[in-house]
Parts: C-alpha cells; structure tokens; sequence
C-alpha cells in the first residue's frame, strides 16, 4: 500500500468513525447528520492545516509534543504576527480552540457547550473569508451549534467526537493532489444521496463526465479567468476545472438555490485550495435573481461549466421572467406553465439560454442537456441550437451513455460552447462505450474507462472522424439536417460489395429460385386446404 493509499484509507476511517458516533446517538440516516459530519470533517481540516502551517513558521512548535503549550505562550501581539504571515486559505485559530485544547476540558462541566462555542469563535473569527452569502446579503457562516441536534447525553456526544478527531492527522495529505480530495469528497458525501426531497444527482456530476468537460475546454496555458456555473451543487465541475487550469489562475464564481449544496461547495472549495473564491459562492435563485453582476449588468465569465437541473416546477415565478430585462437573456423563449405536471416544466432551458447569455466575448462553456435536446424539431429547443449555429457559437456535442448518471435514466449529452472557434463543429455519438456496474447491488449505471474517456477527449479536441463514432461537420452541414446536433443521422450509410464468379452468382440465384419455388408451392397447398376447410364448415353443426 502507497502511503497515499494508506491516508486515503486512514481518512475513510475517520469518516466512518464519525458517522458511527452519529447513529449512537440517534442521528443515523437523520437529516442533520450530514451538518454534523461535514462540519465537524472541516473543523479537523481546518485545525490540522493551521497546525501544519504554524509549524513550518517556528521550530519550537514543529519539535514540540504539545504545540499548543508553547502557542499559548504567544503574546497577543506576536500570535497576530505570527498569523498574518499564514496564506489567506490558512483559518485563524486560537490555542484554545484547537482539537488538542478541547481534549484536555472533555471531562469539564457542560462540554457541550465549551465545544459548540468554539466552533462558533471560529467561524466569527473567519467569517470575512470563510462565508458564504445569501442573494440577499446574509452570510452562512463556517459552523453553527452542532449539539443541539442531540436530544439528550450532549456532553456524551461531543466527546465522543472529539475522542475520534484526536487519534488522527491531516497532516500527511496537504502535499496530496486533486485526485486525492476527489475521492475523499465523494466518498464524504456519498450517503447523503437524498434528504428532503433531494437527489444525489444535485449534488455531484460523475467524475469522469467532469473530466470530458474540463479537458475538451482548456487548452495550453490560461492565466486570470473567471470560472462560473450558475448550478452549481457540490462544485465537482468547477473542481475539475479549476483543476485544469490551475487553481491559483483562476476565480471561481456559483450561485445555487440549495443551501445545502453552497455549504458542500464550500467545503470543496477548502479542500481544493480554492479559498480566495468562497466569496463568490452565493446561495439563491440564478433564474429569478441572478446575483454576479459588473457595472449594474451581469457579469460575463471566460468559462461556465453546468449540469443544471432538467426539469422543476417554477410556475411560480415564471412569469415575473417575462420582462423587458429579460428579453435578451431568454432570447428562445419562457416554457409555457402546463395545467398538469408542472414539475415536468424544462428548466434546463431557461439556464442554458442564461449560460450564452453570460458568456464573455471569446469564452467557452460546456453544459450537460437531455440527449432530446439536439435533436427537438420545435420550440424554444431548436430555437436555441439555431442561435448556436447561425452565430457559429458550437464547438461540438458528445452523447453520452445510457445511465452515466446514477440518479438519473435520462440520455445525456454534453454541450460545448465556444464563441472563439468558428470552425467545423465535432459530434461525437458515445453511447456504445462503457462498463455497467450496479452501485450497492441496486442502480444501474455506466462506467467510462480510462481508455474510453481519452478516446472521447482525443477525439474531440484533434476533431477526428472515427466510423460509426464522430463526424466533423460545417455549419451548413447541420442547417441540412434541420439542425441537428446527433452524430448519428450524419454517419454515412455503407454498403459492403463482395467480387463473386459467373458461377457463383449463378448457384446463389438458382438457390433462391428453388427454395422460392419450394415456398409457392407450399403457399398452394395450403390456399387449396383452407378453402376445403371453409367447405365443410355447415351452419348448426
């Protein structure tokens, strides 16, 4: 076992071991369990990367067995000097609110207490960084009141907490790499599938379609871009994407309506070394109010990444969209509200017109779309494809396959958006590609290899035509087939011609003759018999 291998173990452990403290207490399968597990997760973090910065700044500390005795001995003034020398993406902590601290008062009186204040302290010390913000201004803070989910045995509780975030470091992963959090963050999440009428699906976009996207969008070297996706969820595409950028090049922007979603952003966010851009996560309605705007207009983004919602009911506010404002933003057109199903109604519609509309002159988006989408013969659908193609605006679209999405059956393709390429257009038809697998021995879903994802990659970016797999396209092309964005209906139809003998064309056709001979005949027989049959056939018999 590598020693990554043994960290990523190690953390799994201590994730389970949090869990298990919750189901002792009653709050297995709760719905406050995951505050309480991401929360309790990030303090650790936060406690080890100061410790592990704090170290690497003064030697007494790095060789003691206590570091925070010798922290306590700080004056006030040398621990703010000693603070401010720590990168911006380092928590400020106090002595007395580090997890060693809280371990020797465990068996003091209301402990409860002692440890909800500290996380509290904590957050109001880092709030100016570490906030989220409402779309009305409000900021949700790093932690809250963790034990008052507990009805009774509170001090219990947080013992028992901070008894398992004792026995192990962080310390060792801070030299890990994306992969390495990746994991961990999904693994983190994973049982939190759904809650409160959610799915997984909000939540987190496969890894390997976030890959595909960010790799067919950034190419050679990108300096100071801004990165936004107006749906964020636990920000798996803004990851990878900041991932293949470069995570100290580029700002990261996102505005979702769940909560829930901004807080798992967040942590993300600290994971990934991308803590300048928690500013710039904002809780609200991208549709209704958007919030990011530059000079009182909304801001535009050199690259947007979205998996957005594909279908939910805003009747309520659909037609507070319809405004003079809005003309430009939703070009193609408001989805009319149905008199049934109106959880059916096509959001996605409405973010992917918001997505052109906020893209920066030269920029590059790419959106997850139903597989429907490209191929929709009316409506505001084609409305849009038409925009894309009578302003070259398409770099290109893979149809994915079947059930990538473990939430989710719906056929998927990725859009990508690019206004600086006006070439040819690549399509990709990916669907033959993948393992199935079930997830827990019940949903199914598909799995891309290695080999597959870099085929997919490869192809795209060179814009190779592989048989029964791509074309390469022009935009005339695509205005033929009614706009169509299937790669299917462009692939040529083969005949194969195989050299055969006068005699064997011969023996092929007398073969044929015979055995249709053979059927007439039979076709004969059995006419005569059934007309025989029908004869006989005598009313009252």
């Amino acid at each position: 076992m590598t020693a990554t291998q043994k960290f990523e173990k190690e953390t799994k452990e201590l994730i389970d071991s949090l869990k298990s403290v919750c189901a002792n207490y009653g709050l297995g399968n709760d719905g406050n369990e995951f505050k309480i597990i991401t929360q309790v997760f990030l303090y650790k973090f936060l406690n080890d990367k100061f410790v592990y910065e704090v170290k690497k700044l003064d030697d007494k500390i790095a060789n003691a067995e206590k570091p925070v005795e010798i922290l306590k001995r700080y004056s006030a003034d040398d621990y703010e000097m000693l603070t401010m020398q720590m990168s911006e993406a380092t928590a400020s902590i106090k002595p007395d609110h580090l997890i060693s601290a809280l371990f020797e008062k465990q068996n003091e009186p209301k402990f409860a207490d002692t440890f909800d204040n500290t996380l509290l302290d904590i957050a109001k010390e880092n709030s100016d960084i570490f906030s989220v913000i409402t779309q009305d201004g409000e900021k949700i803070t790093l932690f809250e009141n963790i034990s008052k989910y507990v009805s009774d045995k509170r001090d219990d509780f947080c013992r028992a907490i901070i008894n398992k975030l004792i026995g192990f470091s962080f310390e060792h992963i801070f030299n890990e790499k994306f992969d390495f959090y990746a994991t961990i963050f999904e693994y983190l999440i994973k049982d939190y599938n759904t809650n409160s009428g959610g799915k997984y699906a909000e939540y987190f976009t496969p890894h390997a379609v976030a890959k595909i996207m960010a790799r067919c969008m950034v190419h050679g070297d990108v300096n100071n871009v801004t990165c936004y996706d107006p749906s964020a969820g636990s920000g798996t595409l803004l990851m990878n994407l900041a991932h293949q950028i470069g995570e100290d090049k580029c700002t990261i922007y996102s505005q979702d309506i769940s909560q829930k979603s901004s807080s798992l952003l967040r942590l993300n966010l600290i994971l990934n070394n991308l803590v300048h851009s928690i500013p710039n996560i904002v809780k609200g309605n991208t549709i209704l109010e958007p919030y990011h705007k530059e000079n009182g207009e909304l801001q535009k983004f050199d690259y947007i990444v979205s998996n957005p919602p594909f279908k939910l009911d805003f009747s309520d506010y659909s037609a507070d969209l319809d405004t003079k404002q809005n003309n430009a933003r939703f070009f193609a057109g408001i989805p009319n509200v149905p008199k049934t199903k109106k959880e059916s109604m096509a959001i996605y519609l409405m973010f992917l017109q918001h997505i052109m509309f906020s893209l920066k002159k030269g920029g590059k988006a790419a959106v997850v779309v139903p597989t429907g989408f490209i191929t929709a013969q009316s409506g505001i659908d084609k409305k849009i494809r038409e925009r894309l193609v009578d302003e070259k605006m398409l770099r290109g679209v893979v149809s994915m396959p079947s059930n990538i999405f473990a939430a989710t059956g719906t056929n998927v393709s990725i859009l990508f958006i690019d206004e600086a390429d006006k070439g040819d257009v690549v399509l990709i038809d990916a669907s033959k590609l993948g393992e199935t697998i079930k997830d827990d021995g019940k949903n199914q879903r598909t799995v891309l290899t290695p080999d597959e994802e870099n085929k997919i990659i490869n192809t795209f970016n060179n814009k190779e035509v592989v048989d029964d797999f791509s074309v390469v396209v022009s935009y005339d092309d695509i205005k033929e087939k009614n706009y169509s964005f299937s790669a299917g209906q462009y692939f040529e139809v083969k005949i194969e011609y195989v050299d055969i003998t006068h005699e064997e064309f011969e023996t092929k056709m007398n073969g044929y003759k015979t055995n249709l001979n053979k059927l007439f005949s039979e076709s004969s027989d059995l006419e005569k018999e059934i007309k025989k049959q029908l004869e006989g056939l005598i009313y009252g018999n």
